[in-house]
């Protein structure tokens, strides 16, 4: 009776918003831990590239591993079967076609053996994996995409239609390609200096961008709207991640005391960012990952060895530190696999690839949520974006927007759409977007073809003079075959 009376005493006083006690929040996530393969489950003696660009260098989905590479002359990445951990051969065929060094690459989300990379090349290739993995080399990409005038450095495909990519170059645009007809079909030219980072809202119809001139936009991609731009004075955002559809957006950056940041935003609102919190000291660019599903967000600095994680609500303090997965191996980038390839049985929710580059390695991290019981746990799987795309390139581009198809990862989700990537043919050499022929001045893309295109030139000038000079003699043979006519005495 005592006890029932005390409790009523002190909900009163809760009621009242008298209570001292610390609010504890109780989350399911609070105990996530990080756990590294073993030596013989990770990937052994891959030369990773040594590129300094700030982009991941891997990507991965439920079949396959890619990862640029260290390469002379050209640009290569090799793609490993999952299944074939351990040691890689140094003679491991690769995908080696492009003639600079590759910059990005990125899975289709929906066809499992399509790869889309760029370089400093200019173009943006799509590869076609045959099954089983590479046997040789490949040179020949299904699709080479012309429209940029300097190097690539990022792409990205929609995430509900089916064949549409975006590419951002260092010529400040961003193209969207149609691929099943093999061209651009759009172009977003709202920025001033190069693109750093781009990031979609859940149904693909808002494309968040982070640029080197220090502003962070929202743009409505079918039109290439802007519809809201932040100008970061005191926190230099580099990357930015959509987080799903909760309509807010998060940035990593510098703060003015080039301390490393991040900063939470209304993506209807970037006038002033909700929060921004200090994070360390350090130098290295963070990188941020965003789990729809289980609301939590993970930060990993590049040259770091460490992943922190947080949990995100709804209500301030908006963010909220777990844990920190540590190690001593600095990773150069990460890799993350889809949910539908993650271990359901072991209660994994995320997974990480991480690049370490002295070692010649790649670490799959598995994020676990420890739970006694060894059955389905529905509560950390919520339906999830599968592999089945809710749109045709056609749909998008009228200006239709729909969320991605959700499917249950309970019974170890197997696609059953059986997409194929079908080639289109083209005859067509120039590359028409709002009015402007984007081929008509493509430069050179290597040192060799600039000579190549030197000579080239110096050849067709003389070949256009030599052809001039024949054109004045005859025009003066004729006009002195018409002089003469009419002189002659039969014209008098």
């Amino acid at each position: 009776m005592r006890d029932l009376h005390k409790s009523e005493v002190l909900g009163s006083k809760r009621g009242l918003g008298m209570s001292w006690r610390p609010q504890y929040r109780s989350s399911k996530f609070r105990n996530v831990y990080g756990k590294a393969a073993s030596r013989e489950h990770c990937f052994d003696g891959i030369p990773i590239t040594k590129n300094v660009h700030d982009n991941h260098f891997c990507a991965v989905n439920a079949r396959f591993l890619a990862i640029v590479t260290e390469s002379a002359g050209g640009g290569s990445f090799l793609v490993i079967p999952l299944e074939q951990t351990g040691r890689i051969e140094p003679n491991y065929p690769k995908v080696c076609g492009h003639q600079g060094n590759v910059l990005d690459i990125k899975w289709n989300p929906f066809i499992e053996n399509i790869i889309a990379s760029c370089s400093e090349d200019t173009s943006v290739r799509i590869w076609e994996i045959p099954e089983g993995g590479l046997k040789r080399n490949m040179t020949e990409a299904v699709l080479e995409l012309y429209g940029h005038s300097r190097r690539v450095g990022l792409v990205e495909w929609h995430p509900t239609t089916n064949n549409i990519l975006f590419s951002a170059g260092y010529d400040y645009k961003v193209l969207i390609w149609n691929l099943d007809i093999g061209e651009p079909v759009k172009m977003i030219d709202c920025h001033t200096d190069v693109i750093l980072c781009m990031s979609f809202n859940t149904d693909g119809s808002l494309l968040a961008t982070t640029c080197k001139d220090k502003k962070l936009r929202v743009v409505e991609p079918s039109s290439g709207r802007v519809l809201q731009e932040a100008s970061c004075k005191n926190h230099r955002v580099n990357r930015v991640v959509f987080l799903g559809s909760t309509k807010r957006l998060l940035t990593t950056g510098v703060s003015r005391w080039n301390t490393r940041q991040i900063a939470l935003w209304d993506q209807e609102d970037l006038s002033m960012p909700l929060i921004e919190e200090e994070i360390d000291g350090l130098s290295g660019l963070l990188f941020p990952f965003y789990d729809a599903d289980t609301h939590m967000l993970y930060l990993a600095g590049k040259g770091d060895g460490n992943i922190r994680y947080y949990e995100i609500g709804s209500e301030k303090p908006y963010l909220s530190y777990l844990m920190e997965f540590r190690s001593p191996a600095p990773q150069k980038g990460l890799g993350v696999m889809p949910k539908h390839g993650l271990d359901v049985s072991a209660c994994e929710v995320f997974r990480f690839y991480k690049l370490i580059t002295l070692k010649g390695l790649i670490e799959p991290i598995s994020m676990i949520v420890p739970r006694r019981s060894e059955t389905y746990q529905e509560d950390i799987y919520p339906m999830t974006p599968g592999t089945e795309p809710a749109l045709t390139p056609d749909e998008w581009l009228s200006g239709v927007n729909r969320d991605p198809i959700l499917v249950s990862l309970k019974e170890g989700y197997k696609r059953n759409s059986k997409i194929v990537f079908k080639a289109p043919v083209r005859e067509k050499k120039s590359v028409v977007v709002n009015g402007i022929d984007l081929l008509e001045n493509v430069p050179p893309r290597t040192e060799n073809e600039l000579l190549r295109m030197f000579f080239r030139q110096q050849d067709e000038i003389r070949r256009l003079k030599d052809e001039l000079s024949q054109k004045d003699i005859r025009i003066r043979q004729l006009q002195l075959e018409l002089k003469n006519f009419r002189n002659s005495p039969k014209n008098n």
